[in-house]
This record gives structure tokens, C-alpha cells and sequence, in this order.
């Protein structure tokens, strides 16, 4: 079945940096959707970042210029480059994959999701 697994969270002080990796298995990326979603406590979850199956990026507007999404085809593996973090990027990030008809990061666009990764900025 289809896993996604989600690694590089921790704790960072405001202006850090941290790299997220979510790496897939029985799945490939190629062709498909992929995309970093995260969710503060008591707050729903909200697209980040994604990458469509043509390769073209988008981000939202609170991350723009600070974070980078980029995958590996090759190894499956979905990166996210945080940097200038600040507090409010704080919560569990969570890698998605998805296929077909997409709308812009919304979560109902993507089928399979991580676990999460707990990313704290104080």
C-alpha cells in the first residue's frame, strides 16, 4: 500500500532554518501531484506548497520567498526547504500525493498523506 513518510521536523529558533523530506513507497511521484500541507493546533490544515505533475510550483502567499519545494523523482523523496522560519510557521507538516483534476492547494486535492512532522519555531 501506499506510504508516505515524513521526516526532518524539530524545534528552531525564529530565523532558522529547517529541510522536510517525505519519502514514498510503493508509489511514484513522477506524473503525479505532490504537496506540503501543515496544521497548528486548533487550526485546520493549510497548503503550503506543491508541485503539479507538470513540475510548476505554487506557494502560498505567507511562505513565498522564504520555503522551496522541490522532489526526486528518482528516489521518491519530496523535499521542503524552510528558511527565515518564523512562529507562525509553526505546526505538523504533512506531505500529500494526488492525481488528476487538482485545485490549487486544497487538501481535497490530493488522496495520500504522511503521518506528519512536528515543526516548532519560538
Amino acid at each position: 500500500h501506499v506510504q508516505l513518510v515524513e521526516s526532518g521536523g524539530g524545534s528552531v529558533q525564529v530565523g532558522g532554518s529547517l529541510r522536510l523530506s517525505c519519502a514514498a513507497s510503493a508509489y511514484t511521484f513522477r506524473g503525479n501531484h505532490v504537496a506540503w500541507f501543515r496544521q497548528a493546533p486548533g487550526k485546520g490544515r493549510e497548503g503550503v506548497a506543491e508541485i503539479d505533475a507538470s513540475g510548476t510550483t505554487n506557494y502560498a502567499d505567507s511562505v513565498k520567498g522564504r520555503f522551496t519545494i522541490s522532489r526526486n523523482n528518482w528516489n521518491n523523496t519530496l523535499y521542503l526547504q524552510m528558511n527565515s522560519l518564523k512562529p507562525e510557521d509553526s505546526g505538523t507538516y504533512y506531505c500529500g500525493t494526488g492525481s488528476g483534476w487538482r485545485l490549487p492547494l486544497r487538501e481535497m486535492s490530493y488522496a495520500y498523506w504522511g503521518q506528519g512532522t512536528q515543526v516548532t519555531v519560538s
